[in-house]
């Protein structure tokens, strides 16, 4: 046999390639995105806003509970009492209306003459029952202590100022959140870009992925900055007593994590695409408004239209106002069990055209300096 027959055979490891095997578009996307998130960790500026919203978030909470279990500014919580509980109930500093029986409390509460009433037996160890028409004082239920049985006489009744007050939440965490890291996302677009970064990427990259890995990073951020509001408000809730409401907000707060993990990369995407219009820094407030109207607007409207049904069954079911509107109608109880399925399948559609279309607009712009590109010529390529 030749030697050059056996050559052939037994290939010399020299001859066979020893460079890195080229990385996948996934892999590649998740650098990027591990970048974002590294660079954003590394910012000063960022973990001062982002420990500033988290401590307000808890202040915020805890101010309420405290102010709630202690009776608010206002006057004493008015209780009607059955039994032998007056005299404890005025020592606590209850503004108490004795009453016959259970039949004139419940008169009282749902003639709105008192907050609560309190009636000798009930399922817990203190044998004793409060009763209150949407929801029960938390000072009164937690003075009584261990636990009296609650019985609401209208469950369903709307606390318009209680709901009002979750829907600025909701409103508030989703505009904060999706403003601070949209505008992160376009500097970030604008800066590759401004110095020719992006250049060195897309040696090795394709724009697409460039684009799926900000987005990525970003919204990973921006959903762990929620989980973590939620966790503190869960906490100061439960340290305060709020442990009522805590659970009724619960499907709801869940709902909101769902649908703003969503909607943040739809609006991610719409701001990186829009932003690798322009070439500095100064314009991307001009290129990006028409996104941040669109962050804005379901704020403004849940404000507006908390105690209106039929606007917040519209806005559960816009790509851009589901995240705030159909929690609130979850908290309400008037979504029913499928509808934020539903939401969520639109928003899941809306999220691939947008994609589609904002990753053609970044490939066919992140190279193009000077001059801001016009839109429609961004679209054709």
């Amino acid at each position: 046999m030749s030697t050059q027959t056996t050559a052939r055979q037994n290939p010399s490891p020299v001859a066979a390639p020893n460079g890195p095997r080229p990385m996948s578009g996934t892999q590649s996307a998740w650098l990027v995105a591990e970048r974002e998130i590294t660079t954003r960790l590394r910012s000063k500026a960022f973990l001062i806003s982002t420990g500033l919203l988290l401590l307000l978030v808890l202040g915020s909470v805890l101010f309420s509970g405290f102010m709630a279990n202690s009776g608010g500014f206002g006057d004493a919580t008015k209780v009607a009492v059955v039994g032998s509980s007056a005299e404890a109930l005025k020592s606590a500093d209850y503004e108490v209306t004795e009453v016959a029986d259970r039949a004139a409390a419940e008169k009282l509460v749902r003639e709105g003459d008192v907050e609560a009433a309190v009636v000798d037996g009930g399922e817990g160890p203190v044998d004793l029952t409060v009763i209150a028409l949407d929801s029960a004082p938390m000072d009164l239920v937690q003075s009584l202590s261990a636990a009296p049985s609650v019985e609401l006489l209208d469950p369903s009744a709307d606390n318009p100022f209680l709901a009002y007050i979750i829907a600025i939440g909701f409103g508030v965490v989703f505009m904060m959140s999706a403003i601070t890291f949209g505008t992160t996302i376009a500097q970030s677009v604008v800066e590759e870009k401004q110095t020719r970064i992006v250049e060195i990427l897309l040696a090795t990259v394709k724009a697409r992925t460039i684009l799926a890995g900000k987005i990525l990073g970003n919204s990973i951020l921006a959903l762990a900055q929620v989980v973590a509001i939620a966790v503190l408000a869960s906490v100061g809730m439960l340290a305060t007593g709020q442990d009522l409401l805590l659970g009724e907000l619960g499907n709801a707060l869940i709902w909101f994590g769902i649908l703003f993990a969503f909607a943040f990369v739809l609006l991610a995407g719409l701001y990186a695409a829009l932003a690798s219009l322009v070439s500095r820094q100064e314009d991307i407030g001009s290129v990006t408004s028409p996104v941040m109207m669109l962050v804005m607007l379901p704020y403004i409207a849940v404000i507006m239209f908390y105690d209106n049904p039929q606007a917040l069954a519209i806005m559960s079911y816009i790509p851009f106002s589901a995240p705030v509107g159909m929690p609130v109608r979850l908290y309400l109880g008037a979504a029913e069990w499928w509808e934020p399925i539903v939401s969520l399948g639109i928003l899941a559609v809306t999220i691939a055209i947008v994609l589609w279309i904002g990753a053609r607009i970044y490939s066919n712009s992140i190279l193009r300096t000077g001059a801001r590109v016009k839109l429609a010529d961004a679209i054709k390529g």
